[in-house]
């Protein structure tokens, strides 16, 4: 029986969690969870004497003794992430070495930023004749992106884009974009999609 999850919480707003992973978090004996990104409301169904961990503070390999050693203990192991895992959520290395340990899991998607985004600002991504393909990328910071997926080749599919966790770097955003949008292109920047201090 699976016992580590990996929960997509979803942007914020806690009614978006998905009813599965609001079950593992509600049954969850340790919870792991990034603070500064997960609205704390969604933990706040946690049972009374679940242990929970802020992951904000904490190594890789911190996170994975408590998974580990909450596995061997026989308890149920919630580790929530914001938005969907699968798109930066850096559960990759997490599931790696869990799979060193033979340790078995399950990955619960999530509703992410982008599509709350797209819901806040009442706008789809796909409109015929215009574009049905949607790009989700982001700049080099810490983790650096492959030259052939620069923002300013993949700008030349003219296709929607999702910039995720670039606005402190908007003028070069706007710069790559440029050279083959026009600048009439209708852009959007939503900061905390669906937590009461969204910002559009």
């Amino acid at each position: 029986m699976v016992r580590v999850y990996f929960v997509g919480a979803g942007p914020g707003d806690p009614d978006l969690i998905t009813v599965k992973g609001r079950k593992i978090v509600e049954r969850a004996d340790i919870i792991i969870y990034a603070g500064s990104l997960v609205n704390p409301e969604i933990i706040g169904c946690a049972k009374k004497d679940a242990v929970i961990y802020n992951s904000a503070n904490m190594y890789l390999e911190e996170v994975i003794q408590v998974i580990v050693d909450g596995f061997l203990a026989g308890r149920v192991i919630a580790r929530v992430h914001t938005g969907d895992p699968s798109i930066y959520g850096a559960i990759k290395e997490q599931m790696d070495i869990l799979d060193e340990y033979n340790i078995d899991y399950e990955v619960i998607p999530g509703v992410s930023s982008f599509l709350a985004s797209a819901a806040a600002i009442k706008k789809e991504f796909t409109l015929p004749g215009i574009t049905q393909t949607v790009i989700c990328t982001r700049l080099s910071g810490r983790t650096e992106v492959p030259e052939k997926e620069s923002l300013e080749s993949l700008a030349s599919h003219k296709a929607s884009m999702a910039i995720f966790l670039s606005v402190q770097m908007i003028d070069e955003v706007v710069e790559k974009l440029l050279h083959h949008y026009p600048i009439t292109t209708p852009v959007a920047v939503v900061q905390k999609a669906t937590w009461d201090d969204q910002k559009i």
